[in-house]
């Protein structure tokens, strides 16, 4: 019984070491990621004319995000010029490490940015287009 014991407390604190090393691992992944975005987000020229970021953050493999592919290219191809869209799927590396930046708690999840990257609004699950319309236009898009 005492054997018994004993395994079961050193598995669990082995378990436990694991997790922490995991979340550490996953923590510093994610900081290392959004370093390399900051230095290539300042690499690159702001264009004048784009007065709103819609980031979808989802995944390819989820339904109500699939649902909302079609809304995002109608957006960007009506909006062009004005709207920028950024898609990011949460099960790849890159994703997750933009889902924990976001503060991202159920997908789909829409993050609106103003023209100055600013975040001025945000939805979770689907959103209709008429709707997606109206929280743009509230940064002046025409």
């Amino acid at each position: 019984m005492k054997l018994r014991s004993s395994l079961f407390i050193l598995a669990l604190t082995l378990l436990t070491v694991f997790t922490f090393l995991m979340l550490s691992v996953d923590c510093r992944y994610a900081s290392a990621q959004t370093e390399s975005k900051k230095a290539s987000d300042k690499a690159q020229p702001k264009s004048d004319k784009v007065l709103v970021t819609f980031v979808e953050i989802g995944s390819v493999n989820c339904i109500p995000c699939k649902a909302m592919q079609p809304i995002m290219k109608a957006v960007e191809e009506e909006y062009k010029g004005q709207v920028k869209i950024v898609f990011h799927d949460v099960w790849t590396p890159k994703g997750k490490a933009d889902a924990m930046k976001y503060n991202i708690r159920i997908i789909p999840t829409q993050v609106f940015l103003d023209k100055d990257g600013k975040e001025y609004y945000r939805h979770e699950g689907y959103f209709p287009k008429d709707d997606v319309v109206k929280v743009i236009k509230m940064q002046g898009v025409k």
